[in-house]
């Protein structure tokens, strides 16, 4: 076995050098007719793959323009845009990250980032993606989520300020779902699910009586919120 472990690490070594000795090559020059020419079949093949549901010659006729045209982004982004709406996080994760590498305001890779990496349990990884994306537009679901990433990662006095900023920020058409069952989704008044949120930051900490503050505030914005009418209950 250790035998095996080394090959492998020794194997992937190679094509990690290999790889890095091929970005630094010259890009092969096309002629610019024939470069547009083979850009329009692929992205002709492409459009078909996506009307035949058939998503792996789409993302192979992604992968050719990308490697014929690293300067255009876009084909990179519909290759994210691919990866994340078929489930596929690690993925999309990863291509977003390497979009934001050359642009850091792509608010479409930011999104991608954030909300892929949450859902692979690398909450430390996507809370910066969700505090920039708050930053770059202003969108309070963003800092709610940052919130939540922060409490669960149990940075609780990081969570208590970003819960506080969206208590003053958010507007009162805001709303953000919650499950109550496996069907069925709540949408909840963004302060009251902030203030839910407070409240529980709260009672993980053992302050009882400030977390059942929050709760009742969340109740007095949202009287029908079944999170916060079971967290209540939790006070007692």
């Amino acid at each position: 076995m250790m035998k095996i472990a080394v090959f492998v690490s020794l194997f992937t070594l190679s094509i990690g050098s290999a790889l890095a000795q091929t970005a630094t090559d010259s890009i092969p020059k096309f002629d610019p007719k024939v470069k547009n020419a083979l850009n329009m079949v692929d992205q002709m093949a492409y459009q078909a793959g996506l009307r035949y549901s058939d998503l792996s010659i789409a993302k192979i006729k992604l992968y050719d323009l990308m490697a014929r045209n690293p300067e255009d982004l876009r084909y990179m982004e519909a290759l994210g845009s691919l990866y994340f709406e078929a489930g596929e996080y690690a993925s999309s994760a990863l291509v977003a990250m390497d979009i934001l590498k050359i642009n850091d305001k792509n608010v479409g890779a930011l999104e991608i980032a954030s909300y892929a990496l949450e859902q692979l349990g690398a909450f430390d990884r996507a809370l910066p993606y969700y505090e920039s994306l708050h930053l770059l537009t202003g969108d309070n679901f963003s800092l709610y989520k940052s919130a939540y990433l922060q409490y669960s990662m149990k940075r609780y006095a990081e969570a208590m300020n970003s819960l506080t900023m969206l208590v003053k920020l958010a507007k009162a058409d805001e709303k953000i779902g919650f499950a109550v069952s496996e069907t069925e989704t709540q949408q909840v008044d963004m302060k009251a699910a902030a203030l839910n949120l407070k409240g529980l930051v709260f009672l993980d900490q053992n302050s009882k009586v400030e977390a059942k503050a929050a709760f009742n505030e969340a109740l007095a914005i949202e009287p029908t919120f079944t999170q916060a009418k079971e967290n209540l209950v939790k006070t007692n």
